[in-house]
């Protein structure tokens, strides 16, 4: 059974005729994105190298079991190729926090240096580099931020959270901050409770971040999953119209998300891992998919999710200026695309950061809106839309200032 989580239409759309967006004269507050902020490693891995430290690993692997693998106790490794990978996903290479381990065919896994309790931790770093930017663009210092939240797929600890860090390092001395996990809609729907706190009151100003540290989670021992992720960090600012001075800048319109329960996408490890019999490190615990299904299956729910959004403000698709789509798999967003737009939509109406930047897990598409928004028009619609893990489903239709 699908959970909508709704935020009902401000009031004045009451007075909305369509092709005219303008609000009333007595509207209710309005919120704006002011700023975004990106951090990108310093390292980055192609796939032909990738290719090649999988394929020297599987070859080993099979040298070594050859008895088993023909006795039929195991199976035989697959090889990789370039090819498959960027047929499959639309992936050339991705940016990672640490070449280190990852391409070592002895290790196969990244290996992070590690930091005493008293130092800044990793996450919390990539964390600050974007929410500075991001503050940059938006005019706004740390005294002007009064709620931090860090959303995103994967936090290296449980507690204290990381957004309290990240408000600490940045000297926000003001408000809260906590952290959320939604996997793929992590920046979405991070994204929509910092409307929600503006709408209310609660905050003035909120910074939301999403530091992707993604290489941890995964299996560079699978076929099926060792190119897929990469690290990255972004941020945006969101506030009330009244205090916006951001030379570029977009009103949130409406916001709308949803959430199906699957495990065609999964992760295991937790804290729980520790207290069962298996490797708490094992394949089993890494993220791993039923990729055909959740292709199937994700495709319709965010076609159906992005057309019942737009006809709820009154608007197409031929409205929309616009899209930045969930990077995941460009397989999933040409057919997503097709079906909202049709055949015939031009690229640059719907940006892709995939094939450099692999999956990002949730900040993919803000990846995509920081780096294609300022050459939009005033009054041009845009919409952020995520789609995958969970499943869930979120989006922002956005208007320029």
């Amino acid at each position: 059974m699908a959970v909508f989580l709704y935020v009902p239409v401000p009031k004045y759309f009451f007075g909305y005729v369509k092709g005219n967006l303008d609000m009333t004269a007595n509207s209710s507050p309005k919120v704006v994105i002011s700023g975004s902020g990106l951090w990108t490693p310093s390292y980055s891995i192609s796939n032909e190298e990738l290719v090649a430290s999988y394929n020297a690993y599987a070859e080993k692997f099979n040298a070594e079991h050859a008895a088993r693998i023909t006795a039929g106790e195991i199976e035989e490794m697959p090889l990789s190729s370039e090819r498959f990978i960027e047929k499959s996903s639309g992936i050339k290479s991705r940016y990672v926090y640490t070449r280190e381990g990852i391409l070592d065919i002895e290790r196969m896994r990244p290996k992070f240096p590690e930091r005493s309790e008293d130092e800044l931790s990793i996450q919390a770093e990539i964390a600050v580099h974007s929410a500075r930017e991001a503050m940059n663009e938006a005019g706004k210092t740390a005294d002007d931020i009064d709620a931090v939240i860090v959303s995103c797929g994967h936090t290296q600890r449980s507690h204290p959270a990381i957004a309290i860090e990240v408000q600490n390092a940045l000297g926000i001395e003001k408000g809260f901050g906590f952290d959320m996990l939604v996997a793929c809609s992590a920046a979405t729907f991070g994204l929509h409770r910092a409307y929600d706190a503006l709408m209310s009151g609660s905050a003035s100003c909120v910074l939301a971040i999403n530091p992707e540290l993604m290489t941890p989670q995964i299996n560079y021992c699978d076929r099926n999953f060792h190119f897929i992720f990469g690290d990255v960090s972004t941020a945006v600012i969101m506030e009330r119209e009244e205090t916006c001075t951001a030379a570029n800048s977009y009103e949130v319109l409406s916001i709308r998300a949803l959430t199906k329960y699957s495990t065609n996408i999964r992760s295991n490890f937790g804290h729980l891992s520790r207290a069962t019999d298996d490797d708490p490190f094992g394949s089993s615990n890494l993220f791993h998919q039923a990729g055909k299904k959740a292709f199937m299956e994700v495709g319709p729910i965010a076609i159906k999710h992005i057309n019942e959004h737009l006809v709820s403000l009154g608007l197409t698709s031929k409205d929309v200026k616009r899209y930045w789509l969930h990077q995941a798999n460009i397989n999933m967003n040409k057919i997503v695309i097709k079906n909202v737009i049709g055949e015939n939509y031009k690229e640059e109406d719907v940006p892709t950061i995939l094939d450099r930047y692999g999956n990002t897990a949730s900040a993919g598409l803000i990846i995509a809106f920081h780096l294609h928004n300022k050459d939009l028009k005033k009054g041009d619609i845009g919409m952020i839309c995520s789609f995958g893990s969970g499943y869930s489903v979120g989006s922002l239709v956005v208007r320029k200032r």
